[in-house]
């Protein structure tokens, strides 16, 4: 047992299922695996409830989502050059888009975007609009080895199974296409200092990682040259107020002092332990 349930049906709102919320410190029974490493709730819901949750979510994080969008773009575009094509490249979340025009900007010339977010949705430029597609994702819907590159972003937390999207991944890429995900680590400083007041424990997550787990991930899915590391987020003083576990009264007036002070949205980078992961098809 690593987590109790803490759920609370009369606390939900349509912002529940909304990426970078303020934390509501709920969540569903979470397990550790002792040989993997991994936590994940032996109790999910069903994949229906899960796309509806997410299907009617609002939106209310188009500053935080370019500014992530930069963060990874900055942790992967070393990684890029070492890809065997800049074809075709598939996100698996995209939100409203931002990432996947950091990629158009380095070269691909086919891009899709998966989505389940109406709001989300809504929120994407003109430029990427037809990129997007609003769903779960679903292996069956492309070619196999129809990808140089497959990007997942703070959305391996939330989906059923890590292992089939991986597994499904490896088959939808060309040789030598990479993988890259980003997730928290639950084995984090920040997050082992919180505990269960980390923004990490969240009604969305299905499981939580650490470098043990995603290492046995993509090992599992037979991909090679893998690296995993932290990285630096680079976010406004008021979305890292957000996060704080602290009484909503009291994010509100330091919130309105930042405001007063016009320093709310002074950008500030902390490496709060979020994981860059990365892993190769063979060639």
């Amino acid at each position: 047992m690593f987590l109790d349930e803490r759920l609370d049906a009369a606390a939900l709102t349509s912002f529940s299922f909304a990426s970078r919320k303020v934390p509501e410190f709920m969540n569903h029974r979470l397990v550790r695996c002792r040989r993997c490493d991994l936590v994940y709730t032996d109790r999910p819901p069903t994949q229906a409830s899960l796309a509806h949750a997410y299907h009617v979510a609002d939106y209310d994080s188009a500053d935080e989502a370019r500014d992530a969008a930069a963060a990874y773009f900055r942790a992967i575009e070393p990684i890029l050059a070492a890809t065997a094509g800049r074809e075709a490249a598939l996100e698996i979340g995209a939100g409203s888009g931002v990432f996947l025009e950091y990629l158009a900007d380095a070269g691909y010339s086919r891009l899709v975007g998966i989505e389940p977010s109406a709001a989300a949705i809504a929120r994407t430029s003109h430029r990427c609009r037809s990129w997007i597609r609003e769903a779960i994702f679903d292996e069956q819907d492309f070619e196999p080895q129809s990808f140089d590159l497959v990007c997942c972003f703070m959305t391996m937390e939330h989906v059923r199974d890590p292992g089939q999207l991986t597994d499904a991944v490896m088959r939808l890429l060309k040789p030598g296409g990479a993988f890259i995900t980003v997730t928290h680590d639950y084995r984090g400083t920040v997050n082992r200092l919180l505990g269960k007041r980390s923004p990490i424990i969240d009604i969305e997550h299905m499981q939580l990682f650490s470098k043990a787990s995603l290492r046995f991930l993509f090992e599992t899915a037979r991909f090679r040259s893998i690296s995993i590391e932290s990285f630096t987020n680079r976010y406004a003083i008021r979305y890292w107020l957000r996060l704080m576990p602290l009484p909503r009264s009291v994010k509100h007036g330091v919130d309105a002092v930042l405001h007063a002070l016009k320093c709310d949205r002074i950008k500030v980078g902390l490496n709060v332990g979020n994981l860059v992961a990365i892993g190769f098809k063979a060639s």
